[in-house]
């Protein structure tokens, strides 16, 4: 069989995959180091993604990620300073509410100046809520301990759907390493996550990434992101933390000026064909994504005995995984169910000859990529005639990113094939 050059499909990637999608657009580094961040990191998280990494991607599971675990599970906000606006013209007719004041970069560049603790602010850049760019500011601050680069960024979210959850779930740490996370409901029925991790999951440097993300019940969405360094990436540490303390993100974060400059967002209407356009799609599609919690069952039905469950998660679609122990150390196993990927591929399997059937296999054995010592990452990747896609990969660890527990998974390219080749998930939904 044709050994895959793709990467890990489980990229967690948090999670670096879709982390660095802002990499590509250099039009405007500072929009997407401030603001594109947040939602590309994490609306990469339960979707089906396109090409990655010179192969195309499947569902990643990382920082945000809405998995489902076994068992799971009052403010008002500072005000910061209101930016200047002019007045709001006249309605047209009386069933015409006024459009909500705009605010220019420069608003926004003083409302996040006005919430910082006291130190020397430099390097400002925004894009104010004029239609174009989502709005964002960003900053350099300096306490006195080092120059860190702080941002926010503004957007909104259909109120009660997946991307809510991506937005304010923790990660699950046997997939993502980070120091702490808490996810909270505000009285105003906001939800609130503020999370301390690092920028690299492998940890290869040691910059640190700090966020609050706050999700409104009407859908607003405030992203505040620091980092110990003056700049995301690319740039020399230059204190322990970040400067803002997990209680100064939610201050930032839940500041009423916030919600207000979201409200002044110029309505999207190429969204909003888009979005009737996937919906349109998704109710006509003949191959619904299995639902995480049918996938991880059938994995665990499909293993080989002499193997115990030391844990398992799951997405709400499309992925799962479990930590299993044979006797001999843990071993992260991680599975990915898709429907219809028949488009991607001549990217995913070359001119891999399809079997009998028509069933495409690629497997690959390498090391692992999250920075775990020693950790090497098995890979069986299937698609069926009518495209529907099974993946399962297993390590030497039960955790990517911690040194590996043992000198080879707990199954065999033997046992992963014939899991991913299961016709039970033909059926799995």
């Amino acid at each position: 069989m044709p050994e895959s050059q793709h990467q890990d499909p489980f990229e967690d990637r948090l999670s670096s995959a879709l982390r660095d999608a802002g990499d590509s657009f250099d039009a405007d580094r500072a929009a997407l180091a401030a603001g594109g961040r947040a939602r590309g990191r994490r609306a990469r998280l339960r979707r089906r993604a396109g090409v990655l990494g010179g192969a195309a991607g499947i569902a990643l599971v990382g920082v945000g990620g809405a998995l489902l675990l076994p068992g799971g599970g009052a403010s008002t906000g500072a005000r910061g300073a209101t930016p200047a606006a002019p007045a709001a013209p006249p309605s047209a007719t009386a069933a015409s509410p006024a459009p909500a004041p705009s605010f220019s970069g420069g608003d926004l560049i003083e409302a996040l100046k006005e919430l910082l603790p006291e130190g020397e602010v430099s390097g400002e850049q925004a894009q104010g809520t004029d239609p174009g760019l989502p709005p964002y500011a960003r900053v350099v601050f300096d306490d006195s301990r080092g120059a860190a680069a702080v941002g926010i960024s503004l957007g909104r979210v259909e109120p009660g759907s997946g991307s809510v959850r991506d937005l304010t779930t923790c990660p699950d740490k046997a997939l993502v390493a980070y120091d702490a996370c808490t996810t909270s409901r505000l009285a105003d029925g906001s939800v609130l996550m503020v999370y301390q991790g690092y920028e690299y999951p492998d940890r290869r440097v040691d910059t640190k990434w700090w966020s609050a993300e706050l999700v409104t019940a009407e859908g607003q969405h405030v992203s505040v992101n620091e980092w110990n360094a003056p700049a995301e990436k690319d740039a020399a540490v230059t204190r322990p933390q970040p400067p803002l303390s997990p209680a100064e993100l939610r201050k930032i974060a839940t500041a009423d000026v916030w919600r207000r400059a979201v409200d002044a967002i110029p309505a999207d209407p190429k969204a909003a064909k888009a979005k009737a356009k996937a919906s349109a799609s998704s109710t006509s599609s003949l191959m619904p994504e299995a639902s995480g919690p049918a996938i991880g069952k059938t994995l665990v039905s499909l293993l080989p005995d002499g193997v115990d469950v030391v844990s398992r998660g799951e997405q709400e679609t499309g992925y799962a995984y479990l930590v299993l122990d044979d006797g001999k150390g843990r071993s992260l196993v991680q599975i990915n169910v898709q429907p219809d990927m028949r488009d991607a591929a001549g990217q995913l399997y070359g001119d891999a000859e399809p079997r009998p059937d028509g069933t495409l296999v690629a497997t690959s054995q390498g090391p692992g990529e999250k920075g775990g010592a020693g950790v090497v990452m098995w890979t069986v990747d299937t698609m069926r005639r009518d495209g529907l896609r099974v993946v399962v990969s297993a390590f030497n660890t039960g955790a990517q990113h911690e040194d590996a527990t043992r000198d080879a998974p707990a199954l065999t390219m033997e046992q992963l094939e014939e899991i991913a080749l299961s016709p039970t998930w033909e059926r799995v939904r």
